[in-house]
């Protein structure tokens, strides 16, 4: 299992403290944030990234934001978490998880606010324990997931596996979605080597989860983005999974940007690809993916990545962060609930409500 956690909290004065994951791999900060600004922007700067940790933090954030100040009445109070709920959400549009995260620290401060004789204190202390079980959900959805998806290997053989961004430890609170099952059949003895494509433009495949995975242990090669399709054709990959930050209701899943032509690419070569997401990735009031908003980002990340200037200033830029893979080139979904093989909307929903 990862080693580090990307994002928690400090109590008596409260902080959001995060891993600044724009520093991987070459040094490891932690930042202790106590204002809205700040950790508006470091969910916006990718210093905390991955849809599960994302909402963790937003959760999280809301608490450490109201913790801040005594106000003069509930109503005040009230303002201001519809307030931070609101600001927050803006920081990325893509990820469902931070809404999902949102909105569920907003219905328990609305719960607990109709409680007779409640107190500020009290409230706070009630969305301290929510976005504690938001961590902690998180924890034991990831291992589940690895559980899940572990299922899909055996130890008679070594497997080839392919994945693009970050979607482990770094991206979560535990073990990560698409990586859980890497790390949970590494500690049970299967044999794995990772082919981590590097994922431009900001290169989370080998900062961050070559950096992770070789800390934890496991065999793992940098590829570039372009080098997939040879590496296939090679024999070398056997799956690819992919981590998700929307899943529409008809399966269509939004990840990050070329994650659908890795899809494209492993059904002409016969290779399955999977998808890993805890269930509260899933966005049922967005029937398929064609409905996700997609974040663009700085044409800096492209042209100017790093610091170094790769191309013309006064050149055009198209930098969408994610792209949509179609349900029909996904062999399964593995969540922490278990399977959905060959996603279709009629499976997914059954799989949702399901307890």
């Amino acid at each position: 299992m990862p080693t580090t956690i990307p994002v928690t909290v400090q109590q008596n004065p409260s902080k959001l403290v995060l891993l600044d994951q724009t520093r991987l791999p070459e040094e490891e900060l932690f930042l202790y944030l106590d204002t809205r600004e700040a950790i508006f922007e470091a969910i916006k700067k990718l210093r905390v990234r991955g849809a599960p940790a994302i909402g963790i933090a937003a959760a999280y954030g809301m608490y450490v934001c109201l913790s801040q100040k005594p106000y003069e009445s509930l109503e005040e109070m009230t303002e201001d978490c519809t307030s931070l709920k609101q600001y927050f959400a803006n920081s990325r549009p893509t990820a469902y998880n931070l809404f999902w995260a949102l909105d569920r620290m907003q219905r328990r401060f609305d719960t607990e606010l109709q409680k007779e004789g409640i107190t500020q204190e009290e409230i706070l202390d009630a969305l301290f324990e929510e976005s504690t079980a938001i961590f902690e959900e998180d924890q034991a959805m990831s291992k589940a997931i690895g559980k899940h998806g572990l299922t899909v290997f055996s130890k008679d053989r070594h497997w080839g596996v392919m994945t693009h961004c970050n979607a482990g430890g770094l991206a979560t609170s535990g073990y990560g979605t698409a990586l859980a099952p890497l790390y949970l059949g590494h500690e049970l003895g299967y044999q794995f080597s990772v082919y981590s494509n590097e994922t431009r433009p900001l290169l989370q495949g080998s900062r961050l989860t070559a950096y992770e995975l070789a800390k934890g242990g496991l065999d793992v090669t940098i590829l570039c983005d372009n080098m997939a399709s040879l590496v296939m054709k090679e024999g070398k990959i056997d799956a690819v999974i992919v981590g998700a930050d929307r899943i529409a209701a008809n399966g269509d899943t939004a990840n990050k940007i070329g994650t659908s032509g890795l899809a494209i690419l492993a059904k002409a070569y016969d290779i399955p690809f999977y998808v890993a997401a805890p269930t509260s990735t899933f966005d049922l009031n967005t029937l398929h993916g064609d409905d996700i908003v997609i974040e663009q980002r700085d044409k800096d990340e492209v042209i100017n990545g790093f610091g170094r200037r790769t191309g013309p200033a006064d050149a055009k830029v198209y930098n969408p962060a994610f792209d949509v893979t179609d349900a029909q080139y996904i062999s399964a979904i593995f969540t922490e609930k278990g399977i959905i093989e060959h996603p279709t909307i009629e499976k997914v929903r059954k799989h949702l409500l399901t307890e």
